[in-house]
Parts: structure tokens; C-alpha cells; sequence
């Protein structure tokens, strides 16, 4: 029991025991932790935010291209369309305009054909008149030479009916039944 006496008068009433010497060494401990930190932060923090502000500022820059970009899209992308709608209404405008000249074209062609024939009408009228005037005067001709040579045999001899009528129908005969009927 004399070592336990020994060790209560060494150990005080206090459960933990502060003196001088741990008070010194969790100083000491505090201050090279501070430094650590400190030395720790500026070695690989600093560098580490450096990094990160560096890819910050990365991101952002490509977030803001990217936005040019896209605000640039939309708008060739809306002239595209404006010419697309223009384009459209070109066509048929070009459209139009073709049908208009291909009537126009039409017509005059249609004009041009009626004109034509109206002067080939003409033309052939104007034969036929020649040809009717070139007829009546054969005609003319035929009767005078036909009245002639009756008026040759009457005069030649005198004739009763009977061989008058047998006279004419003879020379009508020679003449032809064509003749008389054109």
C-alpha cells in the first residue's frame, strides 16, 4: 500500500493535468500547424485556384463564343429563311412573267396563223374569180364558135324542125356535156 500513498500524493485531484510544459507544446503544435497551413496553402491552394480561376475564365469565354455563335446561327439562319420566302415569290414571279410572255406569244402566233390565212383566203378567192372570168370567157367563146357553126349549117341548108333539133344535139355532143356544165 505504500506505492499506492506514493502515487496519490503525485497525482493531484485534477482529472487532466495542465502545466506549463503542455501548455508550451500545444503552442508549438498550434504554430506549425498555422504554418503548415499557411505554408500548405500558399504551395498547392494558391496553385490549385489559380487552376481553377484559369478554367473559370476558360468556361466562360467558351460560354460566351458559343452564345456569339449561336445568336449568329439564329440570324443566318432567319436571312436563310427570308431568302428562301423571297426565292419562293421570285419563282413565281419568273413564273408569271413566263406565262405571260408564252400567252402574249401565243396570241401574236394566233394572229399571225388567222392572218395568214385570211390572205391565203384572199388569194384563193381572187383565183377563183380569175379562173370563173377565164371559164365564162371559154364559155363565151364556145357558144359564139357553137352559135357559128349551127348558124354555118343553117345558113348552109335550110332545115325543118326536126333536123334542127337533131343539129343542135349533134353539136351539143361534139362539144361535150363538161362543157356546158362548168
Amino acid at each position: 500500500m505504500y506505492h499506492l500513498a506514493i502515487l496519490e500524493s503525485t497525482v493531484d485531484n485534477r482529472i487532466f493535468g495542465l502545466d506549463f510544459q503542455l501548455g508550451f507544446d500545444a503552442f508549438v503544435q498550434m504554430l506549425a500547424v498555422g504554418f503548415l497551413f499557411f505554408f500548405l496553402s500558399y504551395v498547392l491552394w494558391n496553385p490549385a485556384r489559380n487552376m481553377l480561376n484559369k478554367r473559370k475564365e476558360k468556361i466562360k469565354n467558351e460560354m460566351e463564343t458559343a452564345k456569339a455563335d449561336m445568336a449568329k446561327a439564329m440570324s443566318l439562319k432567319s436571312e436563310y429563311e427570308k431568302k428562301l420566302q423571297n426565292a419562293d415569290k421570285d419563282v413565281d414571279e419568273i413564273l408569271s412573267e413566263g406565262r405571260k410572255k408564252a400567252l402574249a406569244r401565243e396570241n401574236q402566233i394566233v394572229d399571225e396563223a388567222n392572218e395568214e390565212a385570211k390572205k391565203i383566203r384572199e388569194r384563193a378567192e381572187r383565183e377563183i374569180e380569175l379562173e370563173k372570168s377565164k371559164v365564162k370567157d371559154e364559155v363565151k367563146h364556145e357558144m359564139i364558135n357553137v352559135a357559128s357553126a349551127i348558124a354555118g349549117k343553117f345558113v348552109a341548108k335550110e332545115l325543118d324542125e326536126k333536123e334542127q333539133a337533131k343539129l343542135i344535139d349533134d353539136t351539143l355532143e361534139e362539144m361535150g356535156e363538161n362543157t356546158w356544165q362548168s
